[in-house]
C-alpha cells in the first residue's frame, strides 16, 4: 500500500496535505484531547482542555488560562519528525502543492514547508489585545513581562497579550479558511493524516474535496474511512518518511 500511495503522489499534478494533531505527537508534542489529557486537566487545573482554552475563560480567569497554556500548549524544544521532514521534501521536489494543519507548534515551518495553512494560528506569534502590537513566543515565557508571573503585559499598552491561536468559540480566521478550501478544491489527491476529523469546523473543509484520490492516514478510524480512496492506519511519521525513500529510489 505504501508502494501505491508513492505511485498517487508523483503521478499527481496537485497535492495537499491535511494534518491533525497526531502528526506532532510523533515529535513529543501530547495532544491535549486524548484521555491522558483530559484527565490531567481536570486533576490538575479543574477543568476540561475545552473549557480552559475558551475565550470566556481566557477573559475571566486569565491567570488559569496562561498557566494551562504556558505549561501544556507550548513545546520549545520539540523537533520536526520523519512526517514533518517528508512533507517538506515533497514540497521542495514539486510533489506537494499545501500543508493545511490544524497544529499551532511550527513544526512544518521547522522542518523547511513553505506554503502552510494554519488553521488554528501558532503559537509563535503573539498580539496585544488592546493596541495590536506583535511579539513572539519568548515575549509571554518571561515573568519580567508578565503580571502574576504569568499574564503577559504589553509594553506600549498594558493590556494582555494573548497568543495568535484560536480559541474555542472563536472564529478560523477568513483568510486562511479560503486559502485552504481554494488549496482542497483543487487538488486531485488530498492526504489526510494524523487527525481523526472529529473537530469542527476544520474537519469539514474535507467536503470541498472533489478530487481522484482521498487518502487517510491515522492509527485509528475516522468517519472519512468508508469514502477514502486507501487507508493506512500506522504511525504517519512512518509511512511518510517510507513514501519519501521510495520516491526517491525511482
Amino acid at each position: 500500500m505504501i508502494e501505491q500511495l508513492a505511485e498517487l503522489i508523483k503521478q499527481s499534478k496537485n497535492t495537499v496535505f491535511f494534518g491533525g494533531a497526531g502528526v506532532s505527537t510523533e515529535s513529543g508534542i501530547p495532544d491535549f484531547r486524548s484521555e491522558s489529557g483530559l484527565y490531567a486537566a481536570r486533576q490538575v487545573y479543574g477543568y476540561p482542555p475545552e473549557e480552559l482554552l475558551c475565550h470566556h475563560l481566557f477573559q475571566q480567569k486569565p491567570k488559569l488560562f496562561f498557566r494551562y497554556y504556558k505549561e501544556n500548549l507550548i513545546a520549545i524544544e520539540a523537533k520536526p519528525n520523519p512526517a514533518h521532514k517528508a512533507l517538506a521534501k515533497l514540497e521542495e521536489t514539486g510533489l506537494l502543492q499545501a500543508v493545511i494543519t490544524q497544529n499551532i507548534d511550527g513544526l512544518h515551518q521547522a522542518a523547511g514547508s513553505k506554503n502552510v495553512l494554519e488553521l488554528h494560528g501558532s503559537n509563535w506569534r503573539q498580539y496585544c489585545v488592546g493596541c495590536g502590537a506583535k511579539y513572539g513566543l519568548e515575549f509571554i515565557l518571561n515573568p519580567a513581562h508578565c503580571r502574576d508571573e504569568v499574564i503577559p503585559v504589553c509594553d506600549e499598552c498594558r493590556e494582555i497579550v494573548r497568543p495568535d491561536v484560536v480559541l474555542y468559540e472563536e472564529g478560523l480566521d477568513d483568510k486562511v479558511v479560503s486559502a485552504s478550501v481554494s488549496a482542497i478544491s483543487s487538488a486531485d489527491l488530498l492526504i489526510v493524516g494524523g487527525t481523526s476529523l472529529a473537530v469542527y469546523p476544520a474537519a469539514g473543509l474535507l467536503r470541498y474535496f472533489s478530487g481522484e484520490n482521498l487518502v487517510l492516514i491515522n492509527k485509528s478510524e475516522t468517519p472519512y474511512d468508508h469514502s477514502a480512496q486507501m487507508v493506512i492506519h500506522g504511525a504517519i511519521g512512518k509511512v511518510l518518511d517510507d513514501v519519501i525513500k521510495i520516491i526517491g529510489e525511482n
